[in-house]
């Protein structure tokens, strides 16, 4: 039998993110690149401030998180602040799950969300690659604001980047309202979601990550019918990530993603959330995170579109 050949870059000329994939072609992926945002799960989950929380208590999560999860995920996504460096010093990160290490440094104060994003200069990319990192991943804040071209330039960096050093390129859009359309209520998050997309996706990343739709509230068939919007304006492969997602509502939330044209997901929250207040959190992470792990890695298989799908009709147009 003949080996079928996967293509090795998409349209664009971005690396193929075959590396980072289940032999399926379907993404079961785990973040962990969380920063303050951790911290301060953390501090309000044990009643205490911020600052209360050590580096190091993130840190040893995260090489918990690599070590329970890592042996179920495809691929595991890591901050070189607290996460990246030190699992892969302990060896923590078991074969086959590959490394994806965010480039993303984030303007976000202590506390709250994340306002903006751009490219962490001192990063180095080459070491990194040389050290077996196989994608990068970069977190946009997108808005309808004066700052979109911006945005689009940096995703077109991003992905020349990425693709100079041979890695794949995760792109993460989020989409968020300005002050004015919080204040008046007109932020639509499905509307902004395909908007995004539309302007983000055309930079051709090797996978385009995106947000939910409906936050995961709905039947399948109704999730799937918001997702069709995205699959419209995305001609790469592309998964789903859980933020703003209930845990219990994030596997039927990638069922509809996946039906409706995505390849998987890459996510943190809704897979070791449950951890964070644990009495035992390694127990926790083991035991239910694992779990539901396995569960989806399940849902993306079955209902999952192959990388490699995507690529092909981009390829040939149909």
């Amino acid at each position: 039998m003949t080996a079928v050949r996967h293509p090795e870059t998409l349209a664009g000329g971005s690396v193929a993110p075959a590396a980072l994939a289940r032999p399926s072609g379907t993404f079961a992926m785990v973040a962990a690149d969380q920063r303050d945002s951790l911290r301060t799960m953390m501090a309000e989950r044990a009643d205490v401030p911020g600052e209360a929380v050590p580096d190091q208590r993130l840190t040893d999560f995260k090489l918990a998180v690599a070590r329970e999860l890592g042996p179920y995920a495809s691929a595991l996504l890591l901050d070189r602040d607290y996460g990246y460096h030190q699992v892969t010093a302990a060896g923590a990160l078991p074969r086959g799950c590959a490394p994806i290490l965010a480039v993303d440094s984030l303007d976000q104060p202590p506390g709250g969300a994340v306002h903006d994003t751009s490219l962490d200069e001192d990063a180095d990319i080459e070491a990194a690659a040389a050290q077996g990192v196989r994608g990068l991943k970069l977190l946009v804040i997108w808005r309808r604001d004066d700052r979109r071209e911006r945005r689009v330039a940096l995703a077109h960096r991003f992905v020349r980047l990425c693709r100079d050093a041979g890695l794949a390129s995760v792109l993460e859009p989020v989409a968020r309202p300005t002050r004015q359309e919080e204040a008046s209520g007109t932020f639509r998050l499905n509307d902004s979601i395909v908007e995004a997309a539309r302007e983000l996706a055309p930079s051709s990343p090797s996978l385009y990550k995106c947000q939910v739709p409906d936050g995961g509230k709905g039947t399948v068939a109704e999730l799937a019918a918001q997702a069709e919007r995205i699959d419209a304006v995305v001609d790469v492969p592309w998964v789903v990530l859980s933020q703003g997602v209930a845990a219990d509502d994030f596997p039927r939330a990638v069922e509809a993603a996946c039906r409706a044209g995505a390849s998987g997901f890459l996510a943190g929250r809704a897979l070791w959330s449950n951890a964070l207040d644990a009495e035992d959190p390694v127990a926790a992470l083991r035991g239910p995170s694992a779990d539901r792990l396995r569960l989806l890695a399940d849902i993306v298989d079955t209902h999952g579109r192959p990388w490699w799908s995507t690529a092909e009709a981009e390829r040939t147009g149909v």
